[in-house]
């Protein structure tokens, strides 16, 4: 049985209604605070977050060193635009390169905007090193793709409800099956090709897990091709799967690695674009930019976001967590799960059920039960809790789980 409104809940959800626009269904709760694994309503109800923002909060919600940071740089100085030097900057770039292992970042804002700046850079690349005639640059990508929602990207999804009614769209992309070697061997034929671009677990479609060595192979074709492969880990990194990157589980370093959301700790939009130096100076000065990407205040934040995961031993915790939710989930046995995938904390479950609407009517009831979570694409729901979570509060969920899937 789904409980009832308050009418504080129904305040706020009313003035979203009258003056947002509805480009999102949301579950029907209104946050207003959050700390580590737990958010809580504007009722003052506590909640266990399955969700994480999309994985943007792996730190956990309010994590006290970013919020330290962040309000320290935010009393200094925030924003100078890329017009001026900032004394923050400069420190940052040499952390994330070292971090990550490349010569050069391209700092941005957006999850979106880097995968645009990717792909900018991928066929300036194309051009100017492999010698791709101008204009004939094409980059590979998968079916069921998700890596947002501009006019660009849209133009190579494969999701009706993001690409219809949004058109002409934007040529050069190839198109080809998730976790498909031969389809890629085959498309990696056209001289044309200058990259590959793959999401190493794909999030939005249901986290769909490619084959243990599909990524490795993946990347030996593009170099036997001389194609740049191009890992969006906006999602899947900064420990999220169990370790720092997804591609890391198949020692695969990205020509051009793209990352975001947890990158400011669920703080602010900081997403960053690494490459090593014949990549990235194919872009000069002029070229591209943004007036907030490299700003202070995301520069700050983003390198105690990154000192957290690694002093807290995050990337080890999602690991065992992730491996602890899946066996018990496993150990449920339940009628209405046909399906239980993931890599550390990134997972999801398959509804097996008559009613169409069962994943959307299970998270309205795992609500109630006191867990958030959301479908994707109608029978499939993400589990991704913080990465701060430990075994008794898994524990604890999996009861919640178990209490919620009894309801269907």
């Amino acid at each position: 049985m789904v409980s009832t409104l308050s009418a504080k809940t129904k305040h706020y959800l009313d003035l979203e209604e009258q003056y947002g626009a509805h480009n999102y269904h949301p579950l029907p709760v209104v946050l207003e605070k959050g700390e580590g694994v737990y958010v809580w309503d504007v009722d003052g109800k506590r909640y266990y977050d399955f969700l994480s923002g999309y994985s943007a909060v792996n730190q956990g919600h309010c994590h006290p060193k970013i919020i330290a940071a962040f309000m320290l740089q935010a009393q200094q100085l925030t924003l100078t635009s890329r017009a001026f030097y900032n004394n923050a900057l400069g420190e940052y770039a040499e952390f994330i390169t070292q971090y990550f292992g490349y010569d050069k970042v391209l700092p941005m804002n957006t999850g979106v905007e880097a995968v645009e700046t990717a792909i900018k850079l991928c066929r300036r690349w194309g051009y100017a090193v492999k010698g791709i005639p101008e204009n004939k640059a094409t980059i590979i990508v998968c079916g069921e793709n998700f890596h947002g929602r501009t006019t660009t990207v849209i133009s190579f999804s494969t999701d009706s409800s993001s690409r219809s009614q949004f058109g002409p769209y934007m040529p050069g992309f190839t198109v080809i099956p998730y976790n498909d070697l031969p389809a890629l061997e085959k498309a990696l034929q056209d001289p044309n090709v200058a990259g590959f671009l793959v999401e190493p677990i794909q999030g939005e479609a249901g986290v769909m897990v490619p084959a243990d060595g599909y990524l490795a192979r993946a990347k030996q074709y593009c170099e036997a091709a001389n194609v740049l492969f191009i890992a969006d880990e906006i999602q899947t990194g900064l420990c999220r799967t169990g370790l720092m990157l997804a591609c890391d589980h198949d020692n695969v370093q990205p020509d051009i690695l793209i990352l975001g959301k947890a990158l400011s700790g669920g703080t602010l939009p900081v997403s960053a674009v690494l490459a090593n130096d014949p990549i990235m100076l194919t872009i000069r000065p002029g070229e591209h930019g943004s007036t907030y990407g490299g700003n202070p205040l995301a520069c700050r934040v983003a390198v105690e976001s990154l000192r957290v995961l690694k002093e807290e031993n995050m990337a080890a915790n999602a690991m065992a967590m992730g491996e602890l939710l899946r066996n018990e989930l496993q150990a449920l046995a339940s009628p209405h799960i046909s399906v239980i995938r993931g890599k550390g904390l990134l997972n999801a479950i398959v509804i097996d059920h008559a009613d169409t609407n069962a994943a959307w009517n299970l998270c309205l009831t795992l609500k109630d039960n006191g867990l958030l979570a959301k479908p994707t694409h109608g029978d499939k729901i993400r589990f991704a809790p913080p990465l701060v979570i430990n075994r008794e509060q898994i524990m604890e969920c999996v009861q919640i789980i178990k209490k919620s899937l009894e309801s269907l």
